[in-house]
């Protein structure tokens, strides 16, 4: 059973690897994936105000590299930083990742995707933004 372990920071995933053993694939989002889209307005007004995130220009090959990673794997762990940034990152890489699995947005075969904070314990993602 392979379990992806994704940090923010490819420094963290680098010392993080040392510690896990081979059943661990750690990875890094080198921060931030996804933005609202500079060049319109990334908010649909008639809609609830619901944002449309698109991948960073940048970050696409990085995405990329994630979304093969988790294909490959049983669960996976998201260790980022314990702050909101670390969360929105979190939550933005799930949903990624969860578009992954079947190319429609829903999950194709069992899988865990749980959040984990090394130094803290195993929590739910608040979800409510």
């Amino acid at each position: 059973m392979k379990t992806l372990v994704i940090v923010e920071s490819p420094t963290k995933a680098k010392t993080i690897s040392k510690f896990l053993g081979k059943n661990y694939i750690v990875k890094s989002s080198f921060g931030h994936v996804r933005d609202l889209p500079k060049s319109k307005m990334g908010i649909d007004v008639e809609h609830n105000f619901e944002p449309h995130y698109i991948v960073s220009r940048d970050k696409t090959k990085i995405a990329k590299e994630l979304k093969e990673a988790a294909k490959k794997s049983d669960a996976i762990l998201f260790a980022t930083d314990e702050d909101r940034e670390g969360e929105a990152i979190s939550w933005h890489l799930a949903n990624i990742l969860k578009m992954a699995q079947s190319g429609q947005g829903t999950i194709s075969r069992p899988r865990a995707i749980r959040g984990r904070a090394f130094g803290g314990g195993t929590r739910k993602r608040n979800q409510s933004f």
